[in-house]
């Protein structure tokens, strides 16, 4: 893949920042949007902003053929089995508030288990807080090992019979860590348990097969993979959709409404409350289009080489500490000794360098870490070796400047 050719896709990038050139190291945050994604959501609006699905105007058809073009485009991009398998949210937290509301309220009771990670991003922590609450079930956690992992023995030992639900990010938005779904999904239906899964880090970063993985529940969002915010998705396989009941309603997931009583539409739409997210999903199935036609596996290994790099040069500062294992998706998190993480932040932008600084929405892991806050480097299709250098750059001028206040 050729960088540069890449890289004009992306406006947003062509800019300065404090009189430096923009090196937007925050992809784990939001990607940034190619032209192919702005130029659909534009033409939407200008040529058929429509309502979607009851209308029989050219306007409404053809906003509806889009709609549902773009789910038929998710559906092949994780290789779902049916189109009635996609539902469109507006984010993954929203989709896995979905399955904690409807599924697991329903099928969690007292004595019950449900297992996560130590890792996991607050929206695949207090979904299930909040059901083990209501229910009584208990909340437990697989440990990790010391470089961030996850050893299947611990997962052995974590589930049990009484575990009902197993939730787990296939990639750590701060670790970089790439988890055995597969072989953790396997462990959690051996017990009787279902697989719900956090691929909001891993969908816009390597190919993602639903049911190769044989996950029950997958949830993503689009803005982290080229497309616009607001959108996400959740994949469920059909028989569970089909029996879990909607969590909002009105609009189009009815199907007739009587003075006492109500019946939903045929999935996917039961999900689907009130004018769906139109312009969103046409602007995802861009993003999926533009990101199969560069591949993603050829993003994935350009990922992998930038992460690689960047260790190998950021090990090498003293003081550095760098979390999560070796062998890692595309971000480093670290920390300089004696310097806060937001202080790195604010100096790296004066560079023009633009990074995360935070607890990165993983409390739980900061806990794990020892440490309040970390800050992060991610990297995406559109980044390049010479904005690793400068990452190193801006990293040694912090530390010299924090050494002489």
């Amino acid at each position: 893949m050729n960088i540069q050719d890449i890289r004009a896709h992306f406006p947003i990038l062509n800019q300065q920042v404090n009189g430096n050139d923009l090196v937007y190291l925050d992809s784990a945050a939001t990607s940034q949007k190619p032209l192919a994604v702005i130029e659909a959501l534009s033409t939407y609006y200008k040529e058929y902003n429509s309502n979607v699905h009851r209308g029989v105007h050219t306007l409404g058809t053809k906003a509806t053929d889009g709609y549902e073009g773009a789910r038929e485009k998710v559906r092949r991009f994780i290789n779902a089995k049916s189109m009635q398998e996609i539902i469109f949210t507006r984010g993954a937290t929203t989709a896995l508030n979905i399955v904690a509301q409807s599924y697991g309220l329903t099928n969690v009771k007292e004595g019950d288990e449900i297992v996560i990670t130590y890792m996991e991003h607050h929206a695949n922590v207090i979904p299930w807080q909040q059901v083990a609450k209501i229910t009584g079930a208990t909340l437990k956690y697989i440990p990790l090992q010391e470089d961030g992992t996850i050893a299947l023995k611990d997962v052995e030992e974590t589930v049990t019979s009484n575990t009902k639900i197993v939730s787990v990010m296939l990639v750590s938005n701060v670790l970089g860590t790439i988890n055995p779904i597969k072989e953790i999904t396997e462990i959690a239906h051996k017990n009787g348990a279902i697989m719900v899964v956090d691929g909001a880090q891993s969908t816009p970063h390597m190919k993602i097969d639903v049911r190769d993985l044989d996950c029950d529940f997958y949830a993503f969002s689009g803005h982290k993979m080229c497309g616009p915010t607001g959108i996400g998705v959740l994949y469920g396989k059909k028989q569970l959709l089909e029996n879990m009941e909607p969590v909002e309603f009105g609009g189009e997931m009815i199907d007739f409404v009587g003075l006492q009583e109500s019946t939903w539409k045929e999935l996917p739409w039961k999900f689907e409350a009130g004018t769906p997210i139109i312009a969103g999903a046409i602007g995802l199935g861009a993003a999926i289009d533009f990101l199969e036609d560069i591949g993603l596996e050829a993003i994935e290994a350009h990922e992998h080489k930038l992460a690689q790099y960047a260790l190998d040069q950021l090990s090498q500062i003293d003081g550095m500490t760098i979390y999560g294992p070796k062998h890692r998706a595309g971000l480093v998190t670290f920390n300089i000794d004696d310097v806060h993480p937001h202080d790195v932040a604010t100096v790296l932008d004066a560079e023009g360098i633009a990074v995360r600084a935070g607890h990165h929405c993983a409390q739980p892991l900061m806990k794990w870490l020892k440490v309040s806050a970390t800050a992060r480097a991610s990297f995406y299709l559109y980044n390049k070796e010479e904005e690793v250098d400068k990452l190193v750059a801006g990293i040694k001028k912090t530390k010299e400047y924090f050494s002489n206040v």
